[in-house]
């Protein structure tokens, strides 16, 4: 069951649900386990694009998700709907939450295994030289706001001081990404996987490694030829599962990692060399890129 909790949150889902044509391919979906788009567009008499645009607007909305169960490509791909009951408060009640923020500098991880192409620089200059991840360890990366490879991971530990006796109820992290090309590339796609203390999250496909314009805040002496800016992404993991900007990606909740005021929070972002797009990670810090920020971990908790 989903349970949107107010009537904002869920906008988007009945922004969805508000189509009979997207309420058909939803019964679809119900009626025939394994029915693939190619059977759904002939059923309903649609077009290969009308069907794409709607699956678009129900996939965003998390109402189906693609079945990795089933192989194929383009219209051949079978979905499958991810909830059995949609739940709107009208009328929700109020929690009162605490909120504790912080930011972590891209060079402030706590474990990492990375591969060429690599680097990681500060707002003044690049540490050591291109390519070589021995300089991941390198002590002045504490101060480093750029960091890049093309596989493996960066791990951090997100600051949770707070009081004892506290229920963990939302933990949020947004940081500016891209994939990582040789050079820049606007088109190279690439999944950065995110987990908390072991547990896979989801991931995001990054679209490319952008660098058609200087990025607002990357420093005159980075090259122009090399990537200049990310995506500004918000991942979020709460009672209902976790989302990127809102939308959902995985039904796993911040129950499911059973956390506690005392609990060490071990945040990686990887990208696995099996991925269908491994077109590796750029992190941007405020110095760099297009958004005057680091890594920003917001948590949200309350009193059991």
């Amino acid at each position: 069951m989903l349970h949107v909790v107010n009537l904002r949150d869920g906008i988007e889902i009945h922004k969805a649900l508000g189509s009979k044509v997207r309420v058909q391919i939803m019964e679809l979906m119900l009626e025939n386990d394994g029915i693939n788009l190619n059977e759904i567009a002939n059923r309903l008499n649609l077009t290969n694009g009308a069907l794409t645009g709607h699956i678009k607007k129900l996939e965003d909305a998390g109402l189906i998700a693609l079945n990795k169960s089933y192989e194929g490509k383009s219209n051949h791909k079978i979905y499958k709907v991810t909830y059995d009951r949609v739940l709107t408060e009208m009328r929700s009640e109020k929690v009162e939450h605490n909120v504790y923020q912080a930011e972590i500098k891209p060079g402030l991880y706590t474990d990492f295994q990375v591969y060429p192409t690599c680097g990681i620089a500060t707002p003044e200059s690049v540490i050591g030289d291109y390519d070589d991840p021995r300089y991941f360890l390198d002590p002045n990366r504490a101060n480093a706001e750029l960091l890049w490879f093309s596989k493996g991971y960066v791990e951090y530990i997100l600051p949770s001081i707070i009081p004892k006796s506290q229920r963990i109820d939302q933990i949020s992290v947004s940081a500016e990404l891209s994939s990582e090309a040789p050079g820049s590339n606007d088109f190279y796609p690439s999944d950065i996987h995110f987990s908390i203390n072991g547990t896979e999250l989801g991931y995001w496909t990054s679209p490319g490694d952008f660098g058609n314009v200087r990025g607002r805040y990357t420093p005159e002496w980075w090259s122009i030829t090399s990537n200049q800016y990310g995506l500004l992404k918000n991942l979020e993991i709460n009672h209902f599962g976790t989302f990127i900007d809102s939308v959902r990606i995985s039904a796993v909740t911040i129950d499911d990692l059973r956390l506690t005021s005392d609990s060490t929070i071990r945040f990686r972002l990887s990208v696995p060399e099996d991925a269908e797009h491994s077109g590796g990670l750029t992190i941007y810090g405020r110095n760099f890129g297009n958004f005057e920020q680091d890594i920003r971990v917001q948590i949200l908790y309350s009193p059991l």
